[in-house]
C-alpha cells in the first residue's frame, strides 16, 4: 500500500524537508502539498497550490494523511477540514494555547489525529529515561536549557514543554522558573528553564540534574532538520491505517 500525503506549509523550513522525506519513502507519495503563495513555484518536484484552496484539495486529491507544520492557527484550520473529509493529520506545530489544543484533540474523535513536538526519535528516547533519572535523584534540583535558531515563535520549545511534563510527574516540584536575574536565589524545589536564540541552531535541549557533589547531564542535539521530517512521514504511514483517536510519535515508536 502506497500512503498518500498531504504537505502544509510547503515552502517553510520543514514543509520542505517534509516533501523531501517523502519523496525518500518507499512507502508513501506526495498528494498534495499546499503554500499561502506558491505561485507557480515547486519543491522536490511537486508543484505547490493555494493554501486557500485546501478544503477542496483535500476532497479531490483524497489523501490518506495530512503532514503539517505550520502555525497554531493555521493548523486548526487544516486539521478541521480533514476532519470534515475524513483524513488522518499528524501536526508538528508548537505554540497551541490551551483552547486550540482542545479544539484540536476534540477532533480526534472523528479521525486519527497525531501531535507531537519533536518527530526525533532520540527525542522520545529522552523522554523515556529523563523521568526515571529525576524519579532515581529525589531532592536533586533541575534545570533545563534550549536552544533553537532565532526565528524560532514559541519559548520554551514544545518539546522543552513535554520534557518539562515528564519532570513534574516523576518529581515533586514547586514550579518552574523561567530565567534569573539580580538577586535570584534559587528556590528549594523549582525547576530552572532557560532558552536560546541564535543563529540556525536546528535544536538541543539538557536537562541538567544536580545535587550530593554529583550531576547528572542528558543531552539531545539534532545535527538536520530531516530527522524531525522522517520521523514525521513515518509518523504519517503509520497513522494512515489507524482508528479515530489522539495519537502521539510514542505511540509509532512502540508499535
Amino acid at each position: 500500500m502506497t500512503v498518500r500525503i498531504g504537505v502544509t506549509g510547503a515552502t517553510g523550513r520543514m514543509g520542505r524537508e517534509v516533501l523531501a522525506a517523502v519523496a525518500d519513502h518507499d512507502d508513501c507519495t506526495t498528494a498534495f502539498a499546499v503554500n499561502r503563495d506558491p505561485d507557480g513555484a515547486t519543491v522536490e518536484g511537486v508543484g505547490l497550490e493555494p493554501a486557500a484552496e485546501f478544503d477542496a484539495l483535500v476532497t479531490d486529491h483524497e489523501p490518506d494523511v495530512v503532514v503539517d507544520f505550520t502555525g497554531p492557527g493555521s493548523a486548526l484550520e487544516y486539521a478541521r477540514a480533514c476532519a470534515a473529509a475524513g483524513v488522518a493529520f499528524v501536526t508538528g506545530t508548537t505554540g497551541f494555547d490551551d483552547d486550540q489544543r482542545d479544539a484540536l484533540e476534540s477532533l480526534s474523535d472523528e479521525i486519527p489525529v497525531l501531535h507531537a513536538p519533536n518527530f526525533a526519535r532520540g527525542v522520545q528516547a529522552l523522554v523515556n529515561v529523563v523521568g526515571e533519572a529525576v524519579r532515581s535523584l529525589p531532592g536533586y534540583d533541575v534545570e533545563v536549557v534550549e536552544t533553537h535558531h532565532n526565528a524560532k515563535r514559541d519559548a520554551p520549545s514544545g518539546t522543552a514543554n513535554r520534557l518539562l511534563e515528564e519532570i513534574e510527574a516523576h518529581g515533586e516540584f514547586s514550579g518552574r522558573k523561567h530565567g534569573r536575574e539580580g538577586f535570584d536565589p534559587r528556590e528549594e524545589d523549582e525547576i530552572g528553564i532557560h532558552v536560546l536564540r541564535a543563529g540556525d541552531v536546528t535544536g538541543e535541549h539538557e536537562i541538567l540534574i544536580a545535587g550530593n557533589h554529583e550531576e547528572v547531564r542528558l543531552t539531545h542535539r539534532a545535527e538536520d532538520r530531516g530527522v524531525f521530517a522522517a520521523g514525521a512521514v513515518d509518523a504519517a504511514v503509520w497513522i494512515a491505517g489507524a482508528k479515530a483517536g489522539w495519537y502521539d510519535f510514542a505511540d509509532v515508536i512502540d508499535a
